[in-house]
C-alpha cells in the first residue's frame, strides 16, 4: 500500500475515475450510503470496469488515515504527469504554449498545497513547483482539498530549488516573486511572457536565495488591515492578473 495513494472523499474520486481510471485499483465505499450522489459514482466506476467494494465506515476511516472521506476511498497508482522541468517545458514549447508556473517555497500545510493546486487547474498553470525538503507531498488531504485538480496539474518536486530557478531562467522564465517591501506593484507585469510566480510561506515568506534568484520582486496592494494574504490567495490573485493579461491581448 505505500507505493499507492489514497484518494478519499467524492471529488478526489470521481475526478481520479474521470482521468485516469486505470490507476485505481482499489475503490471502497460505505455500504450503508444509498443517497443519489453515491449511487451517481458507483455508476462512474462500473462504467469504467473499476470494481466497488461496500464496507462499513470504520474500514473506510482506517484507510482514509484522519483525512474525512465522506463515505469515499479509493488506493491508485500515482497519475502519470510530468515529473522533469525541462519534459515539461519540451511538451509546451512543442505545442506552442506560453509557459506559466507556480513556485511554491516552504508550503507545507496540505490545505494550503490543496487549494494552490485548485487555483492553478483554474488558471491554466502548467505545473506547480517545490522544493522536495521543504513541502508537503500529495497526500490523501491534498487531494481532496485540490477536488481532482492533483490529477490535471503535475506537481513538480525538485531537490534544489534555486538550481530549479535558474534552469528555467536558461529556458528564458520570467521569475516573479511577491514581497510586501517590494516597489512595484504586481499590476505592472508583463504576464504575456514565460513566467513563473513564486510565492513563499505564509509568516516566513521567500527564503533568502528564492528572493535573490527571481527576476522581478513586486507587491500585492493592500488596503485594510491585514498585513498578507493566505498563500492560495495570494497565488490566485497573482495568477489571475496574468490570466487577465493574456486574455485580453488574445482578444
Amino acid at each position: 500500500m505505500s507505493s499507492q495513494q489514497v484518494l478519499a472523499g467524492f471529488h478526489a474520486v470521481t475526478a481520479r475515475l474521470r482521468h485516469a481510471p486505470a490507476t485505481i485499483r482499489q475503490l471502497y465505499v460505505e455500504a450503508s450510503r444509498r443517497d443519489k450522489r453515491m449511487q451517481s459514482l458507483i455508476e462512474q466506476a462500473q462504467a469504467a470496469q473499476v470494481r466497488v467494494h461496500p464496507v462499513p465506515a470504520d474500514r473506510l476511516d482506517g484507510l482514509a488515515r484522519g483525512t474525512r472521506h465522506q463515505g469515499v476511498v479509493a488506493l491508485a497508482d500515482a497519475n502519470a504527469l510530468a515529473t522533469d522541468v525541462d519534459e515539461l517545458l519540451d511538451g509546451l514549447e512543442e505545442r506552442g504554449e506560453t509557459p506559466l508556473l507556480l513556485l511554491l517555497d516552504g508550503v507545507t500545510d496540505p490545505h494550503n498545497l490543496g487549494a494552490c493546486l485548485r487555483t492553478a487547474d483554474a488558471a491554466g498553470v502548467h505545473a506547480v513547483l517545490a522544493p522536495r525538503d521543504r513541502a508537503v507531498g500529495l497526500g490523501a488531504t491534498v487531494q481532496r482539498v485540490a477536488c481532482g485538480a492533483a490529477d490535471t496539474v503535475p506537481y513538480i518536486m525538485v531537490t534544489n530549488l534555486a538550481r530549479t530557478m535558474r534552469q528555467l531562467k536558461e529556458r528564458d522564465i520570467w521569475l516573479v516573486g511577491t514581497d510586501d517591501q517590494a516597489e512595484g506593484g504586481m499590476h505592472g507585469i508583463d504576464g504575456r511572457r514565460p513566467m513563473a510566480w513564486v510565492m513563499g510561506a505564509e509568516g516566513e515568506g521567500m527564503r533568502r536565495l528564492t528572493r535573490e534568484t527571481c527576476d522581478e520582486l513586486v507587491r500585492i496592494p493592500m488596503q485594510g488591515a491585514v498585513e498578507s494574504l493566505n498563500v492560495s490567495v495570494a497565488s490566485a490573485v497573482c495568477l489571475y492578473e496574468t490570466v487577465r493579461q493574456r486574455t485580453t491581448s488574445n482578444q
